[in-house]
């Protein structure tokens, strides 16, 4: 039952420091043996799998994902989401709690855990509101909230801004050790923009977003995590100034972290006023690998698919992140998967709702941005989607080591392929990837010893 031997493979577990060819046994569900006895301890009749030429490592963890449900099935559901995270690579997925309702108390994360147990077919974990219904006045029960199995607290979608209950919450989260995940943005300076303020805003005519309305709540965070000693995970980091100030309170030995979104790290405010503007602004290294450009999608100006919270930032701000990523300022790497309905996408840019999908084509994008343009080896951008999210969410996951759950995931991180809509498995299609040439694919994803999801060309030859 759940037995399984991957031969042939190049083993990268981060956890462990491992990186050599070798055999991973899996029985029962669990890692059984990983290197050059792997083999001699299968059974005869285990079910092998060639993974020749591929990378085998933990399963992938996105740690900031919207499932959609309860209440928003239109644009997703533990179903179609789990699926998504599985066709991307994942096997184990952090739901954010801006559902309908809000996921404040322990009754809707009771929910949760019965939907995903019974429709997914990945790990979901869900986080708890900070504030009740997320609107910023009142804090959620989050003993509670951590006595139902939450990982987290965060008001995603929203930002608390009231600096005294943030406070409160951080103090009562470090009781409970609960990491909390904060959405920066100071509505204050954000007021009603929906793209990047600078020379785009102002030539496209849209109501600009400074940057500073995600640094404002960025350096909040910095100094309550010293005052307070709580763990404050700063989301979707898109920012240059946001960057450099979480590398220079890093650097005091401060409890604070981030991460960074392929979106950011991939497009620029100036994709907005469409694609040919956009790769005069960035030049050829846009899809990371020889700097091709052939068969490039063309976006129109106002791509309702381009409008995301945090807004793309400037050709700095992707730079900046990039650095972060490279030198460990920004320790994680997530997709923010963001799914809405084409109808309410199908507006002028000012009326669509912030968000993309992104569970499919993150480890690609990752891949192109950071390891075929060698800012990270491949170890390192492992272990930005297993163990880092892992230690910060105290999850028993993103290891190989014998005895643990046997969620493996099995990539190419050569593949070469086109992001097809009528190939995705998510219930929503608002993505700007469409058509995009991307450069490494997730062959088989495995959750405790079962195969979740297995490239065709896997099944063929199988």
């Amino acid at each position: 039952m759940n037995s399984l031997l991957l031969t042939g493979g190049r083993v990268i577990d981060p956890a462990n420091r491992f990186d050599d060819r070798a055999d991973v046994l899996i029985c029962e569900g669990k890692i059984a043996a990983v290197g050059g006895d792997a083999a001699a301890k299968a059974p005869a009749d285990v079910e092998r799998m060639d993974v020749s030429g591929q990378v085998v490592c933990p399963g992938l963890i996105d740690m900031h994902v919207h499932l959609r449900e309860p209440g928003q099935v239109a644009k997703e559901t533990i179903a179609t989401g789990t699926a998504a995270a599985a066709r991307g690579g994942f096997t184990s997925v952090v739901c954010m709690p801006n559902t309908s309702p809000a996921i404040d108390n322990a009754g809707t994360v009771a929910l949760i855990h019965e939907r995903a147990a019974g429709q997914g077919i990945v790990n979901v974990y869900a986080t708890g509101a900070i504030t009740k219904g997320l609107e910023g006045e009142e804090l959620a029960p989050i003993g509670s909230l951590k006595k139902a199995g939450v990982v987290a607290i965060t008001d995603d979608g929203h930002c608390v801004q009231n600096n005294d209950m943030m406070r409160r919450a951080l103090e009562y989260a470090k009781m409970f050790e609960l990491p909390v995940l904060d959405h920066c943005q100071d509505n204050s300076l954000v007021i009603d923009g929906v793209m990047r303020e600078g020379y785009w805003s102002t030539v496209l005519g849209l109501r600009g977003w400074p940057a500073a309305g995600e640094e404002t709540i960025v350096a909040r965070n910095i100094v309550l995590a010293e005052l307070t000693g709580a763990h404050v995970h700063c989301q979707h980091i898109s920012a240059a100034g946001s960057v450099k100030l979480l590398r220079e309170a890093k650097k005091r030995g401060l409890p604070i972290s981030g991460e960074a979104c392929p979106h950011h790290f991939t497009l620029t405010d100036a994709a907005v006023a469409g694609s040919e503007k956009f790769l005069e602004a960035d030049g050829k290294g846009i899809f990371g690998f020889d700097g091709r450009r052939e068969g490039r999608p063309a976006w129109p100006a106002y791509d309702t698919n381009l409008k995301m919270n945090p807004p793309l930032g400037t050709a700095r701000d992707r730079e900046a992140v990039l650095e972060g990523l490279a030198d460990g300022t920004l320790e994680i790497l997530c997709s923010d998967h963001a799914p809405h309905c084409d109808y309410e996408k199908d507006v002028e840019f000012d009326y669509a709702p912030f968000g993309i999908t992104g569970l499919e084509t993150e480890l690609a994008l990752s891949l192109m941005q950071l390891y075929h343009t060698r800012r990270l080896g491949l170890a390192d951008l492992i272990a930005k989607f297993t163990v880092a999210p892992a230690r910060l969410l105290h999850l028993p996951k993103g290891t190989l080591s014998v005895g643990a759950e046997a969620d493996v995931t099995v990539f190419d991180p050569d593949c070469e392929w086109v992001f097809d809509r009528s190939r995705s498995a998510s219930k929503s299609s608002n993505s700007p990837f469409y058509g995009w040439p991307l450069r490494g694919k997730a062959v088989a994803t495995i959750v405790g010893g079962r195969k979740a999801w297995v490239e065709q060309r896997e099944q063929a030859a199988a």
